[in-house]
């Protein structure tokens, strides 16, 4: 994804804390990198608690990694949750096993043969994410040796596109490890082919989507939401919106989210506002709790998405998958654009497949909102249907017992093999 269209149109503000736009800050990165991840890595000693060798590893590249797999570590004794060495994981980064990188320092000979091999074929792309380059290289070579040391069972992924994963799912491939993939948030059509054993994907939308990618390999099972099995049964059964829920990422403009919010309060004087920023946004929004007390911050880093859902009736947001959560929950969930940037509109399909209202402008908004402050339907939810597979089914609830069946008949089929 690093190469497409879509990345590189991204606004500067999103880019610059993956890739500066500063050429200078992009080697300063790379030493950075060079330092503390690829020599510090070297020094710096880790001993795992579990075993690796000949478990099922549930590989794990962030907070939501980690909770979109934990329930098949609950289930099954021989799975292990791990991440590469250095991996921020939030507030689980104590809780996983790592895979030594220490060895990535070794391959870095192969450099210059990527880099004019990309420049070959992504020209200036190549030099403008040269540190991401950098960065990836190592990661196949020293996930080949690891498979080769401990011979995992099988290697069980929630994210299909970083390049560390995508490094340990070709290594798989050619070491002959089997994988597995548990959907964790919604997909887009810029996602790579679905290259996994056995797919376990949300709903209708997922396959159709990755179909769109390119060759679906293995087998595929739609077997719902696993990490909202937990809340769907205690969905929100207010007749009206009073509480609502602002959520944003490192896309939406600050200028943008700032008269949102001051709309939105000035507004709505009656009811109650929460905001939650993505967890890898780092602005602080000071001007906003100055100026509005009254609005509450949720920390995505310490609350989870469901618990923050639960306790509010609507949620405002642009491009983001917790459109989806929110409906299955039966909130009111309506899309607005914070800002006017040109990449991402309708980046999910929300819009264009009825799962939430759009307003392109601040009084549409609020002409929606109005709507649903007035009434909010008991069957909301059900617009989730093309998203989930278990929705109205005996299944509706139970998407983890599903994803288990599937997944303990499937690594039964593997050790046959």
């Amino acid at each position: 994804m690093r190469f497409t269209p879509l990345f590189s149109a991204l606004p500067p503000a999103t880019l610059e804390p993956i890739s500066p736009n500063n050429p200078g800050k992009r080697l300063a990165k790379v030493l950075g990198y060079a330092a503390v991840r690829l020599v510090g890595n070297m020094f710096k000693p880790f001993r795992n608690p579990e075993q690796l060798r000949g478990a099922v590893w549930l590989y794990v590249v962030s907070q939501n990694n980690y909770d979109s797999l934990r329930f098949i570590k609950e289930h099954r004794p021989d799975a292990v949750l791990l991440a590469g060495q250095a991996k921020q994981i939030g507030r689980y980064n104590g809780q996983v096993n790592r895979l030594s990188l220490r060895r990535k320092l070794l391959y870095y000979w192969q450099l210059p043969l990527v880099f004019f091999g990309l420049l070959q074929s992504e020209g200036r792309r190549a030099w403008r994410f040269f540190d991401l380059i950098f960065n990836a290289v190592g990661y196949y070579e020293v996930y080949c040796r690891a498979l080769r040391h401990y011979r995992p069972r099988a290697v069980v992924f929630a994210n299909d596109h970083n390049d560390d994963a995508r490094a340990l799912l070709l290594a798989c491939v050619a070491e002959g490890v089997p994988t597995a993939y548990v959907q964790h948030a919604s997909v887009s059509t810029n996602f790579p082919p679905l290259g996994f054993d056995l797919s376990l994907l949300e709903g209708q939308d997922a396959l159709d989507k990755y179909r769109h990618c390119g060759p679906v390999r293995g087998q595929t099972r739609l077997v719902g939401m696993p990490k909202a099995d937990n809340f769907v049964r205690q969905r929100n059964e207010q007749p009206r919106v009073q509480r609502v829920a602002l959520a944003t990422n490192t896309l939406d403009d600050t200028a943008g989210i700032e008269a949102a919010v001051t709309y939105l309060l000035t507004e709505f004087p009656d009811l109650s506002f929460t905001y939650r920023a993505h967890p890898s946004d780092l602005r602080r929004f000071e001007a906003l709790r100055t100026r509005f007390p009254q609005l509450a911050f949720s920390d995505a880093r310490q609350e989870s998405v469901f618990e923050f859902l639960q306790r509010h009736d609507a949620l405002v947001a642009a491009d983001t998958s917790t459109h989806l959560e929110a409906t299955l929950l039966n909130l009111v969930s309506l899309y607005y654009r914070f800002g006017q940037h040109g990449v991402a509109d309708d980046y999910y399909g929300y819009a264009a497949h009825g799962l939430v209202d759009r307003a392109f402008t601040l009084d549409e908004l609020g002409q929606l909102l109005r709507r649903y402050v007035a009434h909010k339907p008991a069957d909301h939810y059900q617009r989730a249907a093309y998203y989930c597979a278990t929705l109205g089914t005996p299944d509706e609830g139970r998407s983890q017992q599903l994803a288990l069946r599937e997944l303990d008949a499937w690594l039964a089929t593997t050790a046959k093999a």
